[in-house]
C-alpha cells in the first residue's frame, strides 16, 4: 500500500541531560502530530538533535507512537527517525519499528517520507503487513 496526506506538527523544547561542547548545540524536543487522510491519527514522541558549527550540518533521532486509523484499521505503531543534514543536503530514514503495531495494525511494516512545501508538511507512507 502507498498512501499520502498532510500532517500538522508541534515541536516544543524540553529539558535535556547533555550540553553540547566544542561548537555543538544539543537539543531535545517533544513531538505532537495530527495526520490527515488515509492515516487519520495523532502521535506523541521525543526528538534529540545535534547542530554543528557548520551551517546546514546537523543530525536528529526521534521516536513517536502513532495512534488512530490507517486505511480504516484501528491501532497504533511506532515510527523511528534517523536524519542527517550535510551542508544542507538532507537524508532521512523513517521506518515502523518492527512488532510495534497493535490491534488491527499488528504486523505492520513500512517506511515514511516527509515533504515540506510552503510550510505545509506532507507524508508518503509505503506499508504492508508481515
Amino acid at each position: 500500500m502507498n498512501i499520502s496526506g498532510k500532517f500538522n506538527v508541534k515541536l516544543d523544547p524540553m529539558e535535556f541531560y547533555a550540553n553540547g561542547e566544542h561548537g555543538i548545540n544539543l537539543g531535545r524536543m517533544s513531538i505532537d502530530k495530527e495526520f490527515h487522510g488515509e492515516l487519520d491519527a495523532t502521535s506523541k514522541g521525543e526528538m534529540l538533535s545535534a547542530m554543528t558549527s557548520v551551517e546546514g550540518s546537523a543530525g536528529y533521532v526521534a521516536i513517536e507512537q502513532v495512534i488512530g486509523n490507517l486505511s480504516g484499521k484501528k491501532g497504533s505503531f511506532v515510527l523511528q527517525h534517523f536524519g542527517t543534514m550535510d551542508k544542507g543536503k538532507d537524508s532521512l530514514i523513517l521506518e515502523v519499528v518492527p512488532d510495534s503495531g497493535s490491534d488491527e495494525l499488528s504486523g505492520l511494516v513500512g517506511k515514511m517520507e516527509i515533504k515540506i512545501e510552503e510550510e505545509q508538511h506532507y507524508y508518503v507512507f509505503e506499508y504492508n503487513f508481515a
